[in-house]
């Protein structure tokens, strides 16, 4: 009768793209290594060879997130506030959108943190500065369209006219430059 332990699955697979923690780099799994025990069934563990000298653990190594697993931007509530303008008295900004303020997009719960455009560039060009700002407010629900139009293009395959699928490869490769690393 064969023993039972833990056995170990594998996280990754071969060819599969890998941030390798302890070294500091990408790398790609050249092979999948099991370690076995005598009288188990299944491998006590799994290393992996991503060619860099020695094998590394499933702990050491990241993967890289697929953009079409995941609808980009989904479950994301960005959003415009307005922060006080401290450097400029309102009379001398009262050809701005809304004189004494100006944008903040603000990216998590808390209305603190995201982005802020510089005080200076503001006063520049205030319209061109609040488009911008609703723009990054609305990435989220723009990548998540992006993101519906290729999913919806790779399950219609052949059927969909030339002009959709041309646009559902560029919503592609817009959306594998939002996830680009580095």
């Amino acid at each position: 009768m064969r023993k039972k332990s833990p056995m170990a699955k594998a996280s990754f697979h071969k060819n599969q793209r890998v941030y390798v923690k302890p070294v500091g780099t990408w790398a790609l799994i050249e092979h999948v290594v099991p370690h076995w025990a005598k009288g188990i069934d299944e491998p006590i563990r799994i290393h992996y060879d991503v060619g860099l000298g020695r094998e590394f653990a499933a702990e050491e190594l990241l993967s890289e997130e697929p953009v079409g697993d995941k609808v980009v931007g989904e479950a994301q509530t960005w959003r415009v506030i307005r922060a006080r303008n401290k450097w400029q008295p309102n009379e001398d900004c009262a050809r701005h959108p809304i004189p004494g303020t100006y944008p903040v997009v603000v990216t998590g719960d808390a209305d603190w943190g995201g982005w802020r455009v510089p005080g200076a560039e503001y006063d520049l060009d205030p319209v061109k500065m609040e488009e911008q700002a609703r723009l990054i407010a609305n990435a989220p629900k723009l990548a998540s369209f992006a993101s519906s139009l290729v999913n919806w293009a790779r399950k219609s395959g052949e059927d969909m006219p030339n002009e959709l699928a041309e646009l559902a490869h560029q919503a592609q490769d817009v959306l594998t430059e939002v996830k680009r690393t580095g």
